[in-house]
């Protein structure tokens, strides 16, 4: 098995996933490779709480080109993992 810290990168940070997190549902950034069951397996581990619902989606990378030549080029592919955790549970993730 993998270790938990691998799977789970980062959290995003935008205006949508912090009105999520009001409702219990929380956003990551995961490893490509990484599947449900992992993800779910990963955040009960990593912070003790009851995961009700793991979705998924895929992201591709943005087209780019150079200004001054004509190279073109692609920012890289991500996956993000956003979880539901079960009533009256949460993640203190930006809690001073």
């Amino acid at each position: 098995m993998k270790d938990p810290r691998d799977i789970i990168i980062a959290p995003v940070v935008s205006e949508k996933s912090y009105a999520l997190i009001e409702r219990g549902v929380y956003t990551f950034k995961v490893h490509p490779s990484a599947s449900k069951p992992e993800i779910h397996d990963a955040v009960q581990a990593i912070w003790g709480v009851k995961v009700v619902k793991v979705n998924t989606l895929n992201r591709v990378g943005k087209k780019t080109r150079a200004r001054k030549s004509n190279r073109t080029g692609s920012k890289p592919d991500s996956k993000r993992a956003i979880v539901t955790l079960a009533a009256g549970e949460d993640i203190p993730l930006f809690e001073n």
